[in-house]
């Protein structure tokens, strides 16, 4: 059977950067191993397929070239500004149904999406030791006034706070050890950043996630989503400036990438998450299982 995908850049950048994925539609026909085979022949780290919906605008499913997962942000940024570049949408606000629930996703009148995350859940705060290690630095690259921790705004991350920008980019990530801890902690990956950045942002970050056959991914949405929660929970952002937040992301894989999130907040406590940015070259592709 050959049927048509698309890939676009999301969170790009330039048109070097972004995170490409790959985006299916009328997938309605499509069985879950059918969606497994094309996830893994376009080989991105996650590939959208769009459904109808009786709860929303559309269904997505996400799947990586290993498996299923219950929500991807770059993936959903590049399902959207398909379906707006290709004229299916116009500027305004939808919702699409996913495994962490409804959520709602903004067409912008530039095309730019921005799409609503779950309030942040805090959990578990991990042993620096034992993360370091996997990394292959100390527990003296890390910083002290930040603790490691399980977060999530739609997907288990570990939060991993480094001091400089000289310490990111020297990592030499042990790819046994951080899938081995993923897997014990249940998380997809490890979202690593420093209060560095190259243009002024907020943050600049890695996202590591070889469990789900990601070794290093240039743009992560709901990553970037649950770092900015983090951040303002421990005080290193506070509720005036929370609007409009800038994370870089990709440097390391020479695919510079730009992430936009907003938070909105109510008595101290957020209330809302929106995560979002450009996406660029849209290119049609003919995929055979």
């Amino acid at each position: 059977m050959k049927l048509k995908a698309l890939t676009i850049n999301s969170f790009a950048k330039s048109n070097e950067g972004g995170n490409p994925a790959g985006v299916v539609l009328k997938a309605d026909a499509l069985s879950e191993n059918d969606m497994k085979k094309i996830a893994g022949i376009i080989g991105f780290s996650e590939t959208a397929f769009v459904m109808k919906s009786d709860l929303a605008d559309f269904k997505i499913r996400f799947f990586t070239p290993n498996e299923e997962v219950d929500l991807c942000g770059h993936a959903t940024i590049a399902t959207f500004s398909a379906l707006s570049n290709l004229g299916y949408l116009t500027p305004g606000k939808y919702s699409q149904e996913t495994k962490a629930g409804i959520l709602n996703v903004e067409v912008k009148e530039d095309l730019s999406i921005m799409m609503v995350q779950n309030k942040p859940s805090y959990y578990e705060i991990l042993d620096k030791k034992e993360i370091a290690d996997s990394l292959n630095i100390t527990t003296d690259d890390i910083l002290e006034e930040l603790p490691v921790q399980i977060v999530s705004t739609g997907l288990r991350d570990i939060i991993v706070p480094v001091k400089n920008m000289e310490i990111i980019n020297s990592i030499n990530p042990d790819f046994e050890k951080i899938a081995a801890l993923c897997g014990k902690y249940n998380t997809i990956g490890y979202h690593i950043f420093t209060l560095e950045s190259l243009y002024g942002s907020m943050a600049h970050c890695r996202n590591l996630a070889p469990l789900y056959g990601i070794p290093e991914e240039s743009a992560t949405g709901t990553s970037n989503g649950a770092l900015s929660c983090y951040l303002f929970k421990y005080g290193v952002i506070d509720a005036d400036h929370v609007s409009h937040l800038v994370v870089e992301q990709g440097y390391s894989m020479k695919k510079p990438s730009e992430i936009i999130i907003s938070l909105t907040t109510v008595a101290n406590e957020i209330d809302l998450v929106k995560v979002g940015g450009a996406a660029l070259n849209l290119v049609e592709i003919e995929v055979e299982i």
